[in-house]
């Protein structure tokens, strides 16, 4: 099974349009996944540690996907943005809970990923930062 870090505190900086959620500070390994607009695309950097993961998925589909997101009990993740070899998989608990795991695929051989969730208050605040279902 799949084990989710909760990322409860945000933090957004105005000047330099990035949003920053990450773990309480007990937390192992202290994950932090940062995004910012750029252009049609969102810069994501989800870290873990030393090791990081950065990926750049359309706005638009990215925000369409979010928009449309319903919990499914049972499924973490149900929607995927980006490509096979390096995605965004996300999913909705129906505790409001926003499952992201980042993930690059190598081959048919393996993949590395991050399970992470962002708090019901934190998907809340990514919703309103991006805005969720926007157009442009």
């Amino acid at each position: 099974m799949r084990n989710f870090e909760l990322l409860d505190h945000v933090t957004v900086d105005n000047a330099s349009g990035v949003i920053t959620f990450a773990a309480s500070e007990g937390s192992t390994g202290r994950p932090v996944v940062a995004m910012r607009r750029e252009g049609g695309y969102i810069s994501l950097s989800a870290s873990y540690g030393p090791l990081e993961i950065a990926l750049r998925p359309r706005f638009q589909e990215l925000s369409r996907v979010l928009a449309r997101l319903q919990p499914v009990e049972g499924l973490q993740t149900t929607r995927q943005i980006g490509t096979g070899q390096a995605y965004l998989a996300v999913g909705l608990k129906p505790d409001g809970v926003l499952l992201l795991r980042p993930t690059i695929v190598a081959d048919a051989t393996g993949h590395l990923g991050f399970n992470l969730g962002l708090s019901d208050v934190a998907r809340k605040a990514l919703f309103e930062w991006l805005p969720v279902g926007a157009d442009s």
